[in-house]
């Protein structure tokens, strides 16, 4: 979906009164254009993108149960094949990544006899704001028709090597650079067995102290030809969830009654991405789907989802089932499994360059802002304010219509500003919400107002084990 561009205010809307003397027209708002971020799109390459991929294929099968003594067959060899090429692009970076393998003995349904469980991540410190974290994920795992099929072949050229070659990729183009937030770059285990990976992540996560801005789940993304012949390779879905999921029941009932329904620092974060393919890339565009997923499927965001961190789903426009958890053959002259063939390596280079964007353009922004609220009950105008975002030098205001899938109109809010008045804007008819803007222009996503949009991480709690 095209970001709007930004509108002139109608009419009626006639001036921004902000709380402090300093008026939003002495002190211009920096402009938000990048060029880096189309450095970085350029910088990715599909032939890296598919060597990555027949690497993985390679091994064989990468089922969460296979080998994991052998040098060439099995999740082992795929999971220390992965981590010795992160160390290789650290090494290109002066050490600049740090390699960490969190793991879990998991028993479970998918998984009957204990078995270590194994991620891969690559970790980019941030300069300034090392604790606020931005994840790209895909998962290393395969499979075959059977779930429990964990001896034949199970190539997962699409599901999901796609995903972890753009993983591998965004940590070779981005370790390039340095940025004010961690990046993390990971490769998880055992999605296929129930979503094991995500949950050791998220339990990494938080006994780390992140603060998580953004998990990037990257999730069949390499096909471009859906399974009724139809050709997609100028669109990519993003899902994202419509309520957090770790909202309460007090939290429930004000968002009820007040909105904010669509609007989960997910829901903006989709948002986001659909503003930075629009901006920044070339004849490529986000479908933002208002849904946590594929219907009646899942993902290893839905474990950061339930942690109460931000996080969407990344996948392609078309998917093809035949190429999707089936066991290699032909039937009736017709293909199926999920082999190197069925990926479109100049589209999986537009997804990844999606990806690297947005990382880069989230990790360079300041921090979403906190303590967002209106106010203007029975008034003509609406007040917004919120906490002042540190090393930002300013803040914009953004409303749109209730119906209106993007954010549409906006006023700068210089400097200390930490409200604004919105004289004329009926509170009753539009929704709101705030960015942070930094010296340089680079921009957050939209917070909107109360626990229903912040992006802040939730207090440690004790977090269930991947076996549960």
């Amino acid at each position: 979906m095209r970001l709007p561009l930004v509108l002139a205010a109608p009419v009626v809307v006639t001036s921004l009164l902000l709380a402090t003397p300093t008026l939003a027209a002495e002190v211009p708002a920096p402009s938000t254009d990048q060029p880096l971020l189309r450095v970085i799109a350029a910088d990715v390459d599909a032939k890296a993108l598919e060597s990555t991929i027949r690497s993985l294929v390679g091994f064989g099968t990468r089922h969460t149960l296979s080998d994991t003594k052998s040098d060439t067959r099995g999740i082992g060899a795929a999971r220390r094949w992965v981590k010795t090429r992160f160390e290789a692009i650290s090494k290109d970076c002066g050490g600049c990544l740090t390699i960490q393998t969190p793991s879990d003995v998991v028993t479970g349904r998918r998984v009957p006899q204990p078995t270590e469980v194994m991620n891969v991540l690559a970790i980019q410190k941030g300069t300034t704001d090392p604790d606020r974290v931005i994840i790209i994920a895909g998962h290393l795992d395969s499979r075959v028709s059977d779930v429990m099929d964990f001896t034949s072949d199970a190539p997962g050229a699409n599901d999901d090597a796609s995903g972890v070659a753009a993983v591998i990729e965004a940590a070779r183009i981005l370790s390039k650079h340095k940025f004010p937030a961690t990046l993390v770059f990971a490769a998880l285990s055992g999605e296929e067995q129930g979503l094991l990976g995500g949950k050791i992540l998220a339990n990494y996560a938080r006994a780390n102290g992140w603060r998580v801005e953004a998990d990037l789940n990257n999730d069949i993304v390499g096909n471009s030809r859906g399974q009724s012949g139809v050709m997609n390779n100028t669109q990519v879905r993003v899902f994202s969830e419509g309520t957090k999921a770790v909202e309460t029941p007090e939290q429930a009932n004000s968002r009820r009654y007040n909105g904010g329904e669509v609007d989960s620092p997910s829901r903006n974060l989709a948002r986001y991405l659909d503003g930075l393919a629009d901006r920044y890339l070339n004849n490529f565009d986000v479908v933002m789907v208002y849904r946590t997923d594929r219907y009646g499927r899942g993902g290893d965001q839905v474990p950061l989802l339930e942690a109460g961190y931000p996080a969407v789903r990344v996948t392609e426009a078309a998917e093809n089932y035949d190429r999707q958890h089936q066991n290699l053959r032909t039937e009736n002259g017709r293909p199926y499994g999920d082999v190197i063939e069925g990926v479109d390596f100049a589209y999986l280079a537009q997804v990844t360059r999606l990806n690297t964007v947005a990382m880069a353009s989230l990790a360079s922004a300041p921090a979403p802002p906190a303590g967002v609220k209106i106010e203007g009950a029975v008034s003509p105008d609406t007040k917004v304010s919120w906490t002042a975002t540190p090393g930002a030098a300013g803040h914009r205001v953004w409303w749109r219509g209730t119906t209106d899938p993007q954010w549409v109109l906006n006023r700068w809010a210089a400097g200390p500003a930490t409200s604004a008045v919105l004289k004329d804007v009926v509170i009753d008819d539009f929704f709101f919400g705030v960015s942070a803007i930094s010296p340089d222009g680079w921009e957050s996503p939209v917070v909107f107002p109360g626990a229903a949009g912040s992006f802040e991480s939730p207090p440690p709690v004790a977090v269930a084990p991947a076996s549960k």
